[in-house]
């Protein structure tokens, strides 16, 4: 934190007085005798906080403050005046000065006014930095045709309110456009709430969306705010909408159409102001012919059609998603950057992807972790990556394999378990998240994998 003080004062005295105390304190200090020469200071080095009188010759503490404001707007100032009136410190508030202190000089009011002056300039500093970390972390990475044209889109619909609906295959990355909607907005500095509706039982989930009142259901001990109450004035990112029932379907469809809603278990009208934006890895055309998604709640959120492509529909963006990757992951694990030699890359480019961007940056950190050295190799990547032919051995050669198995059996076992290990893959070797994807038990998926043989310690 910068805590270099410049003190602009006319007095000789007061400048010297409140340097020595400051000094005193840890501060450095610097002092100019009027505006002009506080304004040339700060060109040549811009200290963390001034300290700064109103009644100047040649140009007076609030002319002065306006200058600094529009050159350094992060800059904090603090006012002094011995002729201080509430009018003047309205003023000098308005024109952003952090707090006014009068004169004469009360040593306890002017350290703390400084002392919490620059913890705010060091938490603004921080926020920022948060902000630009968040930023790099949803940055959408791409040259393809097809991305370019997706972060087009995105710069055109963000900065309005339209509803937007975005579609594509498990693991393309539609949250992080989601994201990318919502840090392009003006609505960047309020909450980005996210819930996915295929993970919350059907007797949950209107009380995850709406919250509820104390005392509505069984368990309900304390009122509890619901996904819209806690994105007012932001957006809400409805994941997997496809897989939301009938029922609330349409309490979501009525706050679209309304922006109100009631607490499960209330009666008191809520109003909220929500930007919605969904996602889904289902046709939801066909869904609506099979009667188990509503027509009108589609056109509410299809304002605005996103499509994510697939990552074999991208294979250009594949390098540039490894280099991205690879510094992600060497930053947080703490090793040195790590290079895959051209080779592994166009075997990773060969390689069909069924999983997507999400499995090729669970790879990639897998890589990370297990290379040694700093050259990952072909011969570091999975065995059905760096077959030769990469996504024909992933597909047709598999294929060729089976069909050479003696019963319907046995191939239906070999089907199995590769389609296990597949999974395995894009979740991550994580047996839940594996088990939920596929439908099946987590019990047993595991004795299948032990029937199978499959090696976990990847």
């Amino acid at each position: 934190m910068n805590e270099m003080i410049l003190i602009v004062d006319d007095e000789e005295g007061i400048r010297s007085s409140l340097a020595g105390i400051l000094e005193d304190e840890g501060y450095r200090t610097v002092c100019a005798a009027d505006g002009i020469e506080a304004l040339a200071v700060c060109r040549r080095e811009l200290p963390g906080l001034v300290l700064l009188d109103i009644w100047m010759p040649r140009m007076d503490g609030l002319e002065t403050l306006k200058s600094l404001r529009e050159q350094h707007p992060s800059l904090a100032v603090i006012m002094m005046s011995g002729h201080g009136t509430i009018e003047t410190a309205v003023k000098s508030t308005k024109l952003g000065a952090y707090d006014f202190v009068e004169k004469p000089l009360s040593l306890e009011k002017v350290l703390l006014t400084v002392k919490n002056a620059l913890s705010a300039s060091q938490l603004k500093e921080e926020n920022a930095s948060l902000r630009g970390m968040v930023l790099q972390r949803h940055e959408m990475i791409g040259t393809s045709p097809a991305m370019v044209l997706l972060m087009d889109q995105i710069q055109m619909v963000a900065p309005t309110n339209a509803s937007v609906l975005i579609t594509g295959e498990n693991g393309t990355g539609k949250e992080l456009v989601a994201r990318s909607v919502h840090y392009h907005s003006q609505r960047r500095d309020k909450p980005f709430v996210e819930i996915n509706c295929a993970a919350i039982p059907e007797e949950l989930i209107e009380s995850e969306l709406f919250g509820h009142e104390r005392g509505a259901f069984t368990g309900a001990v304390a009122q509890k705010k619901g996904k819209f109450d806690l994105a007012d004035g932001g957006t809400l990112f409805l994941d997997e909408i496809g897989d939301m029932s009938l029922k609330t379907q349409a309490k979501v469809l009525r706050i679209l159409q309304e922006r109100k809603f009631e607490r499960v278990g209330g009666t008191r009208t809520m109003e909220v102001d929500v930007r919605i934006v969904a996602a889904t890895n289902k046709h939801l055309e066909d869904e609506i012919r099979n009667g188990t998604f509503r027509e009108d709640l589609f056109y509410r959120l299809n304002v605005v059609p996103f499509k994510v492509p697939a990552l074999r529909d991208r294979r250009d963006d594949i390098p540039l998603l490894i280099e991205h990757f690879l510094d992600v992951f060497c930053r947080r694990e703490g090793r040195d950057f790590k290079l895959m030699v051209p080779e592994a890359i166009e075997a990773m480019k060969r390689y069909d992807w069924p999983g997507n961007v999400r499995e090729l940056k669970n790879i990639v950190e897998r890589l990370v972790i297990m290379t040694p050295g700093g050259t990952i190799t072909v011969n570091h990547l999975p065995d059905y990556i760096r077959a030769d032919g990469g996504n024909r051995e992933a597909s047709g050669g598999k294929l060729d394999s089976v069909l050479e198995l003696s019963s319907l059996r046995e191939a239906r076992e070999e089907f199995e378990k590769e389609f296990i290990i597949q999974k395995l893959e894009e979740n991550a070797w994580n047996v839940s998240k594996t088990a939920d994807a596929i439908e099946l038990e987590r019990s047993n998926l595991h004795r299948k994998i032990k029937t199978y043989g499959i090696d976990m310690k990847k």
